[in-house]
């Protein structure tokens, strides 16, 4: 199993209350897809420097990660982009920690 990143912009449109309900219901997708979430890293909500859409000028931002295998990140990328709360989300490989000395 890889250890992966995941960034994700959350649709926070109206519904700012629900960010934590999200980000559980995303590490489930993550757990239930065969993968194991490491930590969950809340940021803040962040203006657009681009606006594409005039609903969509700001989203609450997380950092998760976790590991998994390279096959699962494909029907991640799938499950997530359908999913109504997520508005963007980027996989990248993360490197393991390096032990303090």
């Amino acid at each position: 199993m890889k250890r992966y990143e995941g960034l994700f912009i959350l649709n926070t449109a109206g519904k700012e209350e629900g960010v934590k309900d999200a980000l559980d219901k995303i590490s489930a997708e993550i757990t239930t897809a065969g993968g194991k979430v490491e930590t969950v890293q809340k940021m803040e909500k962040k203006a657009f420097s681009r606006v594409a859409d005039k609903r969509h000028s700001s989203g609450f931002y997380a950092n998760i990660i976790f590991n998994c295998t390279p096959a699962v990140i494909a029907s991640l990328q799938t499950k997530f982009a359908h999913n109504d709360d997520v508005f963007r989300v980027l996989f990248s490989a993360s490197p393991e920690p390096k032990p303090a000395k």
